[in-house]
């Protein structure tokens, strides 16, 4: 093709790019040119670009007309490649946070997490009684410790409601896997533990699903697919599952997920599509989608996700519940398929803010069978919600270019929500210019693309392209496509932008946008089959969370409002790295100040009535 090769962008030095409110630094929106495709169309499209004669054509006009070539490939930049955003620990005294022992096993650690809540509910809900919330790991405990429920009454409401959604009418597709029998002999034992007084921790008989990504017994992995876990056997658990069930947590099944994560509507043509419990009649959200919906629908008070490209956060925006991915390392992340391993991170999903930090508690550190490595641990702190001194002075860098990105309505909701904190808490907002969002996005997609394909090369030289979804062998031609060029190019990017993001940092606590660009669209009959391409949506959902992947920065989204649809709408707060306590505390305070607006969804289980 080097008759029609495209000149590239050159780029000028960090030191030279201004990131102030007044920039002349120029938003480019996202330059998306490819229909939506679904049914009988992205057949015929997967058997174009799998074609020796036509695929390679039609894979460089795709890049040329989607910027890639101007902005990746050809790009000149001189800089040198950060392959992994591995940061070194940084004490960053933050407010109101309290230092943990890194020994602790997991049921300390969480009993430390618990012992950082105010004593009463009404203060975690900022002393409002909402309408309407998920019951929480404590509500569950506490039924627990009365006597009214057991854990084995609720896993047997559980299993009742899960048969009950996965039929007609509602199909909900929530589980790829869920065993009875494992799910009550757990129940069973924890029951006799409460019975006899000896709870292991608050987690004991909490109800927690896992994405099919993430190795959990006795359950295969099939990361979405129907042949995954043919090739690559589950033996063990995940570390971060092993923490969870040394608390005593009850491991329900393996959640619906998008194929191979290789999408963000939560469509999978194997499984079926995991529909969002406000509105069934629209997507759930990827590629963590039943994840999503399962804390959601009040099945679980917390679920597992992975988080490749915003596949946590995304989903929890449009199922109006929390989605919290920490810094990059700092969740053990072995036992989790490896299919994006720079930025592929374990996330939680949950009802509140104060279920993801005990969950988090759980999961943070290694287990002592764990190998020790000659690398500094990080410290652990714990954000002291009980505190009687709220945390103040607080920054929130916002880019408005890029925060406007969105809808309509979600600009409207998202702005309103910042008011309220300016407005009870004080904090001010530090106008900033992010550089080159479009180009972090491109160069994202280039490494999570290289990664996966790379990744699964082996398995897919040997697999039938029949036993993958049409949607995904598209996207796995795409992936294929990327060359070792590309890939450094985008690592090289990839150490621009952390420069940029540490300058905002210094500046500014996190930055703050939208947590998607569009709220759930809706499921159409044609993709049930065969899933879609729909890029452009695809690219608005992503919009804001590229950068807590690539550069594996912590995040978190909390709901903070409704479209006239009723559909949920989630703000994001992104901070510096190790900086998970503050975050904690920031969604906190957005939590209580929008609590008392949240909907029951359409979908909902009560699992907790004593009737």
């Amino acid at each position: 093709m080097g008759l029609f090769k495209e000149e590239g962008l050159v780029y000028k030095p960090v030191e030279e790019v201004d990131l102030g409110p007044t920039s002349h630094e120029i938003y480019l929106r996202a330059n998306v040119k490819a229909p939506r495709m679904a049914g009988l169309l992205v057949k015929i499209f997967a058997w174009f670009l799998e074609s020796r004669i036509f695929g390679t054509l039609l894979l460089y006009i795709l890049k040329r007309n989607n910027l890639i070539h101007k902005l990746i490939t050809n790009a000149e930049l001189e800089m040198h490649p950060l392959y992994v955003p591995l940061h070194p620990f940084e004490d960053l005294k933050e407010q109101e946070v309290k230092c943990i022992d890194f020994d602790l096993s997991p049921p300390e650690q969480v009993q430390q997490a618990v012992n950082c809540f105010p004593n009463s509910p009404k203060d975690i809900f900022g002393g409002i009684k909402p309408s309407f919330h998920w019951w929480t790991i404590l509500d569950y405990a506490k039924v627990y410790s009365s006597g009214k429920l057991t854990p084995r009454m609720v896993a047997e409401r559980f299993i009742a409601a899960v048969h009950e959604c996965s039929n007609p009418p509602l199909q909900m597709s929530f589980f790829i896997n869920y065993n009875v029998e494992d799910i009550l002999k757990q129940a069973s034992e924890s029951t006799l533990r409460y019975e006899r007084g000896q709870a292991i921790s608050i987690l004991d008989g909490i109800l927690i699903a896992i994405k099919d990504e993430i190795d959990c017994c006795p359950y295969p992995t099939t990361g979405g697919t129907k042949w995954l876990h043919k090739v690559r056997p589950c033996t063990n658990d995940a570390c971060c599952v092993k923490r969870l069930r040394l608390c005593g947590a009850i491991l329900v099944g393996k959640t619906n997920m998008h194929e191979l994560g290789s999408g963000t509507s939560g469509i999978n043509p194997h499984y079926g599509v995991t529909r969002n419990p406000y509105d069934i009649k629209k997507i759930s959200g990827g590629s963590s989608s039943g994840s999503a919906a399962v804390v959601a629908a009040g099945l679980c008070p917390v679920a597992l996700g992975v988080d490749g490209g915003g596949s946590v956060r995304m989903p929890a925006a449009l199922c109006g519940v929390i989605g919290f991915k920490p810094t990059f390392g700092r969740i053990p992340h072995s036992g989790v398929l490896p299919l994006n391993w720079t930025v592929g991170m374990v996330g939680i999903l949950a009802g509140t803010i104060e279920d993801a930090f005990i969950v988090y508690a759980a999961m943070n550190g290694r287990l002592p069978s764990d190998q020790p490595t000659s690398a500094v641990k990080p410290k652990l702190y714990f954000p002291l919600l009980n505190s009687t001194k709220p945390i103040s002075d607080i920054k929130l860098a916002k880019y408005a270019a890029w925060f406007d990105d969105c809808s309509d309505e979600i600009k409207i909701c998202c702005s309103k929500a910042i008011d309220k904190l300016q407005k009870h808490r004080g904090w001010k907002i530090v106008e900033v210019t992010i550089p080159e969002i479009e180009v972090m996005r491109l160069a994202h997609y280039s490494t999570i693309g290289s990664e996966c394909s790379t990744s699964l090369s082996s398995h897919l030289e040997k697999l039938n392209p029949g036993e993958l979804g049409w949607d995904t062998r598209v996207a796995l031609s795409v992936y294929s496509s990327f060359s070792s060029k590309e890939y450094i190019k985008a690592q090289k990017i990839r150490n621009r932008q952390m420069q940029f993001h540490m300058k905002i940092f210094a500046q500014a606590d996190v930055i703050v946008s939208p947590t998607t660009g569009v709220t759930a669209y809706p499921i159409k009959d044609d993709a049930l089959q065969t899933g879609e391409l729909d890029y452009i949506n695809g690219a608005a959902l992503v919009r804001y969370s590229i950068a807590g992947n690539f550069l594996g920065l912590p995040a978190v989204t909390v709901p903070v409002g409704y479209d006239k649809l009723g559909l949920p709408i989630g703000l994001q707060f992104m901070g510096r790295p190790w900086s998970e306590p503050t975050l904690i505390h920031i969604a906190s305070a957005m939590q209580a100040l929008c609590m008392p607006g949240y909907r029951k969804p359409e979908v909902f289980y009560n699992l907790l009535n004593e009737d």
